[in-house]
């Protein structure tokens, strides 16, 4: 179970079929830069990865993190291999709550 103090961050991220990795040679490099060094950088900003999906076909990734902030997710976004990553991906990022946490606010 998640603690009381993370703070979840739902990341949507799609790219069109012209800069789709498997055929743009230029995303594809900076995909693989990016993920080979994700590991480090979301160490570096204390941020976990709860989950991550991508759907081929939709050309689309969700991702869930727990950061200490929106300002250490902000900072990890602006690592220069993940800006390089999204020029090729429309990204959305918003701050979400488990549904125990809403029901909470809710049965106040």
């Amino acid at each position: 179970m998640l603690g009381e103090a993370c703070m979840l961050f739902l990341m949507t991220a799609k790219h069109n079929p012209e800069g789709c990795p498997l055929q743009n040679e230029k995303a594809k490099k900076a995909t693989a830069e990016f993920t080979t060094k994700m590991e480090g950088l979301l160490k570096k900003h204390g941020i976990k990865i709860i989950g991550a999906w991508h759907s081929h076909g939709d050309h689309s990734t969700v991702a869930v993190y727990d950061a200490p902030s929106m300002e250490a997710l902000l900072k990890f976004s602006m690592e220069p291999e993940a800006v390089i990553w999204a020029a090729y991906n429309v990204v959305e990022t918003k701050p979400v709550m488990t549904l125990e946490e809403s029901l909470k606010m809710f049965l106040k």
